[in-house]
């Protein structure tokens, strides 16, 4: 989740208090001692024929024959949380990489009434769908920042941890998303794509491996019961922004 691009901005950026045990507010970073990758976390992105639009839909050809993997387990490792699972694939052709969200839910919490066109900041204080991603991981401090909510809210950021203010506000990637929600089932999907251009990618080579972490945040801020997921978990930290515990992502054929 990130608390935190204006996670997850629009005018004048102020941060607003945030409390949730056992992550820090905004603006707030964990102290790491070292600039080199400590996760094992792996998932494969295979490369797909051809470019779509994001719809929702996880019976497209595209996420099918898709790797995945799924988290259950609290940001800082531990306890698990079964009823908010999480399952994620990814994809990727010459011009954009796709990621597909499977989101368990046992409530709702998005904002009510507001248009989901306008990036709407402090996104993460409800519901959403996170990706960190880093597709130059020598950079180990300069990522990039995707969120999406059960409404199809969204918001992205451009994250450097070597300044401060550590989040671009005004950066913009252009990247499309849908979702939808299964109350039948108590699923919600989130489906991105995210333009390679955007992020001064020039080209996807097969074997290229990025650097890359999965949240989700629900309930709403400030609540009991409020739950905070991450595929490559972060033990020493408070806050998701924690790039030294990316896992990877191997883009393959």
């Amino acid at each position: 989740m990130t608390l935190w691009k204006m996670g997850v901005l629009t005018g004048a950026l102020t941060w607003a208090t945030f409390t949730f045990p056992p992550f820090l507010g905004p603006g707030q970073i964990a102290t790491i001692p070292q600039e080199s990758y400590a996760s094992d976390m792996q998932l494969q992105a295979k490369r797909f024929s051809f470019d779509f639009l994001p719809d929702g839909d996880s019976s497209k050809a595209s996420w099918k024959h898709a790797t995945s993997v799924e988290f259950d387990t609290g940001a800082s490792g531990s306890p698990h949380y079964p009823e908010i699972s999480t399952r994620v694939a990814s994809v990727w052709t010459e011009t954009h990489v796709y990621f597909f969200f499977w989101c368990r839910y046992d409530s709702i919490n998005v904002y009510q009434g507001e248009d989901p066109k306008v990036e709407r900041w402090q996104l993460w204080d409800r519901d959403v769908a996170e990706v960190f991603l880093n597709p130059r991981p020598e950079r180990v401090n300069h990522y990039y920042e995707f969120e999406v909510a059960p409404n199809n809210q969204w918001i992205d950021l451009e994250i450097d941890k070597n300044k401060n203010p550590f989040n671009d506000a005004s950066w913009n990637s252009h990247f499309e998303h849908a979702t939808r929600i299964d109350a039948k089932n108590h699923v919600w999907t989130a489906e991105m794509r995210i333009p390679i251009s955007s992020m001064n990618v020039h080209a996807i080579h097969p074997g290229d491996e990025w650097r890359v972490n999965f949240f989700r945040a629900a309930g709403e801020s400030g609540a009991d019961g409020r739950k905070f997921l991450a595929w490559s978990i972060i033990p020493e930290g408070k806050t998701f922004h924690v790039p030294t515990r990316f896992g990877l992502l191997r883009l393959v054929n």
